[in-house]
């Protein structure tokens, strides 16, 4: 069998044009050099060099090997960059997933431009699922990393979860809604007899969790509207007068233009924005989610699960 050795040993001799040059540019000897070409001749049974008393020059069986012994070493060391990029966590795609009261606005949008242009050969697949959805599918390896709002009602085996920051929440109502004019923080007591465009779900946590545990403190659960969404559509409910919401800061970004968001009173009125991954996974999933750490969170403390 051809080694990887003595086809850089053929082809540095042709492009050196001598043997001692060619033992030179590979750092041996040119004992050794001369034995690798005899051995590659030998197995090919034919030779491949005419050596001259100045210069090496091909054979007719040589010049045909030559342009496919450098096709071959090309791919070989490409083959070789490209395992150790993979293996790095350098090469590869990625399948991210984010909450719809995550909206990948400030403050997520710097920390996946970084990631983006620090690692070229990285492609992400980007979809929007529930918080519960990205776990269960996080966990049968349908996806890779997670950005989810808590809290979660399930714990999967396997799977890490940490709090990457913290954002406050708005009162979001329409612009023609009473409370719109108010200068100053609404205090949450006050929406006790407005409905709410998005209320807790039995079987998912998330964003409706927090709001409703926030206005328990105030002695009310939100009053459901008459219409009622968990994603994004919640603001164009809102925008139509349908009701109101507690909603992330981030979401202004992509509010329509009939949205009004109002400062809460409560000093404590904020949630958490959470990182989900595979525990042991592959050095590009981690390498993703140690930026998103670095970034907008602690890269030391242990995750939870």
């Amino acid at each position: 069998m051809i080694s990887l050795r003595q086809l850089r040993t053929f082809i540095a001799i042709v492009e050196s044009g001598s043997f001692s040059r060619a033992a030179e540019r590979l750092f041996i000897a040119q004992s050794a050099l001369s034995r690798q070409m005899r051995e590659l001749e030998t197995h090919l049974a034919t030779p491949l060099l005419e050596r001259g008393p100045r210069q090496v020059e091909l054979t007719p069986a040589g010049r045909a090997f030559h342009p496919l012994a450098q096709r071959l070493l090309q791919d070989l060391e490409a083959a070789g960059n490209l395992a150790r990029e993979v293996g790095q966590g350098q090469h590869g795609t990625l399948r991210l997933s984010h909450s719809s009261s995550v909206p990948l606005a400030a403050p997520l949008q710097a920390p996946l431009r970084s990631y983006l242009d620090l690692h070229p050969g990285v492609n992400l697949e980007i979809v929007q699922q529930s918080s519960e959805q990205q776990l269960a599918d996080l966990q049968e390896g349908r996806l890779d990393v997670c950005l989810l709002r808590l809290p979660v009602l399930r714990q999967y085996p396997g799977l890490a979860l940490q709090p990457l920051y913290r954002e406050a929440l708005l009162l979001a109502v329409a612009a023609d809604h009473p409370l719109a004019a108010e200068e100053r923080p609404v205090a949450l007591a006050r929406l006790a007899d407005e409905p709410f465009v998005s209320v807790p779900h039995m079987q998912r946590g998330g964003l409706s969790y927090r709001a409703a545990e926030l206005c328990l403190r105030q002695g009310f659960f939100p009053r459901a509207a008459r219409a009622v969404s968990r994603k994004t559509s919640q603001l164009q409910l809102i925008e139509a007068g349908i009701g109101v919401a507690l909603v992330p800061a981030s979401m202004r970004a992509i509010a329509p233009v009939g949205v009004r968001f109002l400062a809460l009173a409560e000093a404590d009125c904020d949630s958490e924005v959470a990182l989900a991954w595979r525990h042991g996974d592959t050095p590009l999933s981690l390498g993703l989610v140690e930026h998103f750490r670095l970034q907008l969170g602690e890269a030391d403390p242990s995750p939870r699960g």
